[in-house]
């Protein structure tokens, strides 16, 4: 009886070249390179793949010697560009990344990796972002992109960009996210210490006030309650004498903390809980609406469609089905 054969999961290779931001590339290393497979199998192949002779100088002081060249983007299925100096790159790196994309992987790029995707021309006709304070460059010498400086990411489906340094980690637990399932990008979150899911985008961290620090206790705590109770209609006057402020009050220090309303907030986790339901119980559409907090079947489809961009019946359909691929290759 022939050997089964192993069962593989994405390919992953992040392309280096000199000058490599170190935090960058340890992004993608610590969500894609470790093995976890205890949390998800088949965990994703990642390799790092040099862009250049010898070793690879980094802002951090140090070099790296990678073990793959420019011939390990061939057959990934997801090309990571972590941040460097903009200009002057090597044609054969832009021709290997045009050309991986070209076969169909996703290429995606941290901070201002995305000049690099913009001088391929992958960038063109498309929405994209990177650092707020690069925004404006990136602007002005590619017009044909829409850049955004709002966002911590932009997902065009076969060509992802994310914002400065800490908006990394966003993004590839986002991309963990399409691909395993918000059960799963939750897990590695957690293992990573970070949050699955900030809301909000980078204009929260260009002009942050700082506030006394006894108000973030009693803003932590209405978050809290307010995770806890999901399913209750919770008036803010309510929130607000949680955190012991005023109703104004709160409301402006909960946009200046996360970047977006009580009720946009509290709604994007209604969503986030929802999806860990269509995941992971048989719940009919009616009881998921009603445990989430989004009350109405209707209320549910309409706002899962808008946050997701898919139904919650195809949802489930997708991610139960990975859950049951990976029951049956347990099993096997």
């Amino acid at each position: 009886m022939p050997a089964k054969r192993r069962r593989t999961g994405p390919k992953v290779a992040a392309l280096i070249l000199d000058r490599t931001a170190v935090f960058e590339l340890a992004v993608p290393c610590e969500v894609f390179g470790i093995d976890r497979s205890d949390i998800a199998s088949p965990w994703y192949e990642f390799k790092v793949c040099s862009g250049v002779d010898g070793p690879v100088r980094t802002q951090g002081g140090f070099s790296i010697n990678a073990e793959h060249g420019l011939e390990g983007l061939a057959g990934a299925d997801l090309v990571v560009i972590p941040a460097g100096p903009s200009g002057a790159y090597p044609l054969e790196a832009l021709d290997a990344v045009r050309e991986a994309h070209r076969k169909g992987a996703r290429v995606m790029s941290l901070c201002t990796g995305a000049f690099l995707l913009a001088e391929a021309g992958l960038l063109n006709g498309r929405r994209a972002t990177t650092h707020w304070l690069h925004a404006a460059e990136l602007a002005a010498l590619y017009p044909e992109i829409e850049v955004d400086p709002r966002v911590l990411y932009v997902d065009e489906g076969d060509v992802l960009t994310s914002a400065g340094t800490a908006a990394g980690i966003d993004l590839c637990l986002h991309v963990v996210r399409r691909d395993y399932g918000a059960e799963v990008a939750n897990a590695v979150a957690r293992r990573m210490v970070v949050p699955p899911h900030r809301d909000g985008g980078q204009a929260q961290y260009v002009e942050m006030p700082v506030g006394p620090t006894d108000c973030g206790d009693a803003l932590t705590r209405a978050l809290e309650w307010m995770l806890e109770h999901l399913d209750q209609t919770t008036p803010i006057e309510h929130l607000a004498r949680l955190a012991a402020m005023s109703p104004r009050t709160f409301a402006r220090r909960f946009r200046a903390v996360t970047g977006t309303t009580p009720h946009q907030w509290l709604l994007s986790q209604r969503v986030l809980m929802a999806q860990r339901l269509l995941e992971t119980t048989d719940d009919s559409i009616e009881r998921v609406a009603d445990a989430s907090g989004l009350g109405t079947a209707a209320n549910l489809r309409l706002h899962f469609q808008r946050v997701v961009g898919t139904s919650p019946l195809a949802y489930r359909r997708t991610f139960r089905r990975h859950e049951d691929t990976q029951a049956e290759a347990a099993t096997a």
